[in-house]
Order: structure tokens, then sequence, then C-alpha cells
């Protein structure tokens, strides 16, 4: 099996899944248009393409990992435009199903195959390759690529026609979406009952009231740390927009994670759009603690 993997994007995810497939002897050819990032993965042996073009040349199999669709899209006509052979072009990133679908278009109409294959997880979770590939669209190329997405993650289906992939991935952000928010809330709850913040971590998550979130981010909310972010806020912002319209298009109300939306909102105004998205018990903290004077106010 030829061992060759393309990367566009090797920002926190693509970085990540980068390194740990060259730790499983693959040659990754790597691109990004940011030069720190070029010259970071370069130091851990990937070898960096001059542009997307020379990639699609030498990679059979490409996996982009993008911030924005106007991203996806100048990679997709890259590859679409470098007159190559058939090339599995795996789209990790997310996007709303039109935006996929446009990605899917320009390249079937140069002879290349696109997958919709976004992951769940973060980007502290990509480093010790604790992913789900939700991987959508042909099937024979899908098989083609059980190997590599076993090299960077723990879990990953063929879950049939092109899109159900960004479908599954929306589902479990919503949950994403209400858990971070939910584990927040609690944390706070256990801080004003007197609890030892860090008792608190290490018995509730492992029980039924526990989360992955909730064992993520309790711990970087007990700390007050939310830097380096494995999600960043603004980041999270475009993929609860892109949730909330998809659950708009089904025609399925989401009560609960529309009323997630606001916190993430004031995540934005208070100017915490590059901290991790465990932040939010900071924004919650101060709505509560604001919430608390105004009621002492009224009764007063």
């Amino acid at each position: 099996m030829d061992k060759t993997v393309g990367i566009v994007g090797l920002g926190i995810m693509g970085g990540a899944i980068a390194r740990n497939l060259i730790d499983r002897e693959w040659h990754v050819i790597g691109f990004d248009i940011d030069a720190a990032r070029r010259s970071e993965l370069a130091l851990a042996n990937v070898t960096i393409a001059d542009d997307v073009r020379q990639l699609a040349r030498d990679a059979p199999i490409i996996m982009t990992s993008l911030p924005n669709p106007a991203a996806v899209e100048d990679v997709a006509q890259a590859i679409a435009s470098s007159g190559q052979s058939r090339r599995i072009v795996v789209e990790l990133s997310t996007l709303s199903i039109a935006d996929k679908l446009r990605f899917e278009a320009l390249l079937k109409k140069a002879g290349h195959v696109a997958l919709d294959c976004p992951l769940s997880g973060t980007g502290a979770q990509a480093k010790i390759r604790d992913l789900v590939v939700y991987a959508s669209g042909d099937s024979n190329a899908i098989a083609q690529c059980m190997n590599l997405f076993s090299d960077f993650a723990k879990q990953s289906a063929d879950l049939g026609s092109f899109g159900n992939g960004s479908r599954m991935k929306f589902i479990a952000n919503h949950l994403v979406a209400i858990h971070n928010v939910a584990a927040a809330e609690a944390m706070i709850l256990a801080q004003r009952a007197g609890l030892d913040p860090k008792m608190v971590v290490d018995m509730v998550g492992p029980g039924a009231g526990g989360s992955r979130m909730f064992q993520m981010r309790a711990p970087m909310m007990v700390e007050g740390i939310y830097e380096p972010a494995t999600m960043k806020v603004a980041t999270w912002k475009k993929d609860m927009a892109i949730i909330a319209e998809f659950a708009k298009d089904v025609g399925c109300a989401t009560p609960l994670f529309t009323l997630t939306q606001p916190v993430y909102a004031a995540a934005m105004a208070m100017g915490l759009g590059d901290q991790d998205t465990a932040v939010v018990f900071e924004v919650l903290k101060k709505t509560i603690a604001t919430d608390s004077k105004s009621d002492a106010r009224n009764r007063d």
C-alpha cells in the first residue's frame, strides 16, 4: 500500500493529524498558506509542497482541513485544475451541506472523487488519536482510506451517501454545544456550594452526570486557563450557525441548543473569540454574578 498522503491545512487539527501519520510511517506532504505552520510541520518531517497543485501531483489521497468555505473552494479549484489523474480528496472540515456539495461538484467535474468526512473531536483529542471519522461518499474510495483513518483516529465508519458525514457531525456538535455550557453551569453551582472544584472534576466526570466535554473542559474551568485553544470560540460560532441552519432545514426545533447560543455570542462580545470554548465558564460566572446583584437589589 502506498503510504503517501497530502494534507492541505496544517492548523490545530491538520497539524496534529500530520504528526500522528508521520509517527506511523506515512509520507505526509503538507501545505498551508501560513508560513509559520509550514515551518513548524517541516520540523516534524512533513514534506512541504510549494502549493496545492504540487501537492496534488505527488499525493494520491489528499485530506483538507480548512477554516471556511472560501478556502475549501479555492483548494478544490486548485486540485481540479492540477491536471492530475483521479485523486481521492477527503474533506475533513465542518461546513454546510451546500458547501460540501460545491466541493464535490468541482472535483467530480475534473475526474476526482470527493469524500465528506468531518471529524468528531477537538485539537487536544487529535493529538492523541482520539478522533472519530464520519466518512460518507463513494464506498470504494472510503474503503481505500480506512487504513489511513485508523492511523490518526480511534474509529471511523462509512455512513453512506455523500453529506451523511456532515449530518452526523452536526448531531455530535449539537450535543457538544449543550454539554460544554452545562459543564460550566455545573462547575459554577459546585463553586457556590463550597465544593472543592478539583474533587468535583474527579468525582462527577466518570459518573452518570459526566460527559466527554465535562471531562475535557471542566479542568480548564478549574484552572481558568483557556489557551492554547483546542476549539476557538470564533470557530465554534461558525459551526453553531451551520447547525442552526441545518436544524431549520430539516424542520426540527432545538430548544436546548438555542439556549446556548447567547452564551457563545457573549463570549465573542467580551473579546474571547480566540480562547477555548471552555471560557463560557467565565461568561456564565459574570452573568450569574450580575443576576445575583440584580436580585439582591430587587429584594431590597
